[in-house]
């Protein structure tokens, strides 16, 4: 039987909310939509769509570096905006946090999300050793 393992990095604000950042089953790891919080929980780059998709990021390779994974084992993202404007800041953090292995991807406009000023969150799946040669 394949066992399933929640992974979650040591940040205070997530005690409040029940769910995993991420759940692993065999090599497959699922993260949990990311927004744009600091580990303390608090709100980074207000109004500014390149600073949270930046956090945003960040958040996801904290996640994944708890189940022994990279960026690179992402094979899957898909992320949620507020305002379509402000698509070419995000475009270029995902460029920035995927330098070597573009995963497949998806880009929803939403009218709104979870926290009052988040303008991004983004939710992943990777496979661990999964890094796919450079052609």
């Amino acid at each position: 039987m394949t066992q399933r393992k929640a992974h979650n990095p040591a940040w205070p604000w997530t005690e409040k909310f029940r769910i995993s950042q991420a759940v692993q089953i065999g090599d497959t790891i699922y993260v949990s939509g990311q927004g744009p919080l600091d580990p303390e929980g608090h709100l980074v780059g207000r109004g500014d769509m390149a600073a949270q998709s930046r956090q945003v990021f960040a958040n996801i390779r904290a996640v994944l570096a708890e189940a022994g994974a990279t960026m690179d084992d992402i094979v899957k993202i898909t992320s949620f905006i507020t305002d379509t404007r402000l698509y070419p800041e995000y475009s270029a953090a995902r460029a920035e946090a995927f330098p070597n292995h573009i995963p497949a991807s998806s880009t929803v406009t939403v009218a709104d999300l979870v926290l009052p000023g988040m303008l991004v969150e983004v939710e992943a799946i990777a496979v661990l050793g999964c890094r796919a040669e450079l052609a």
